[in-house]
């Protein structure tokens, strides 16, 4: 195919299509008419050799031929919006860039009020798309530049993926304020004894403190799994349940319906780092929010 016979355009309006599955609110989202995203789906029908969506009784349905475009046609367009938005003099002041960031519900919360503050006042164009991925794929979505950065502990990847340490953390235990065992220091015996909260989807849970546990050969009485850090408050203090957490996110939730107490077992201090692929080391941009981050976090610990 030659690719001077091609309306570059046309594939802006493909991502739209399969996104919407929807002229109208494709067309709407770019910026085009109605008519006009009929014309420029008629000629990806043509260039293509396939009929991409197909009008069904539940509405436009794409074909197998489309499902397969779908992630490399959203690849290309990220990559030449990359080549586009390389700022050299990048200028947060006046740039209007697109950031597209890896965070947890925990590093949300320790992270996004206070840059959500500084976007206000210096860099009031910026934009962020904050998605959420298991370890495994966050370093496939860095591979395949679906995003610009992540926050995260731990995450296996190739010599490809940049890495740079944000901050330190280590588990601590909470509980209400009235709990029966606050007062004297948190023994082995009561921690063993008393019913849990966990968190079923955190890996700082099960590594800093099931596997520890059971390098000891000893376990916890989970009472109950949640899926999200951000219910955990709301259930302690209503309950005598205890739980575990990273003391940064503890100390941001705040005291007045938790107290933290030490682990009485000996659990390592780990890192939440900062993921970048390396084709991106000199961005000017990724520069800055690199940078901005570790200023938070500076500002974060001088309160």
């Amino acid at each position: 195919m030659n690719l001077r016979s091609i309306d570059l355009n046309l594939l802006v309006a493909l991502n739209a299509l399969l996104t919407d599955r929807h002229v109208t609110r494709a067309a709407d989202k770019i910026g085009l008419s109605q008519p006009a995203m009929s014309n420029a789906l008629s000629r990806l029908r043509h260039i293509f050799k396939d009929d991409l969506l197909v009008r069904t009784a539940a509405g436009m349905q794409a074909t197998p031929r489309a499902l397969e475009l779908t992630e490399p046609v959203r690849q290309v367009l990220r990559q030449i919006e990359r080549v586009l938005d390389s700022e050299p003099g990048f200028d947060p002041a006046t740039s209007s860039r697109s950031f597209t960031l890896r965070l947890s519900d925990l590093l949300g919360l320790l992270l996004l009020p206070r840059l959500s503050e500084r976007l206000n006042v210096e860099a009031p164009g910026l934009e962020f798309d904050i998605i959420h991925a298991s370890p495994t794929r966050t370093v496939e979505a860095l591979e395949k530049d679906e995003v610009d950065m992540a926050v995260s502990m731990g995450l296996i990847h190739a010599t490809s993926i940049r890495s740079a340490c944000l901050m330190s953390d280590r588990m601590v235990c909470v509980m209400r304020r009235d709990h029966p065992l606050v007062g004297s220091p948190l023994s082995l015996d009561d921690f063993l004894a008393a019913r849990q909260l966990k968190v079923s989807m955190s890996p700082t849970d099960r590594r800093f403190v099931d596997d520890v546990l059971s390098r000891l050969g000893l376990t916890r009485r989970v009472a109950l799994n949640v899926p999200h850090w951000l219910l955990v408050p709301h259930v302690l203090e209503r309950s005598d349940l205890l739980s575990v957490m990273p003391r940064r996110l503890a100390l941001a939730l705040g005291r007045s319906a938790m107290t933290i107490q030490e682990l009485p077992f000996e659990s390592d201090p780990f890192e939440w780092s900062m993921y970048w692929h390396r084709r991106h080391e000199g961005n000017q941009a990724l520069v800055w929010l690199r940078q901005t981050l570790m200023d938070i976090v500076a500002e974060n610990e001088s309160g």
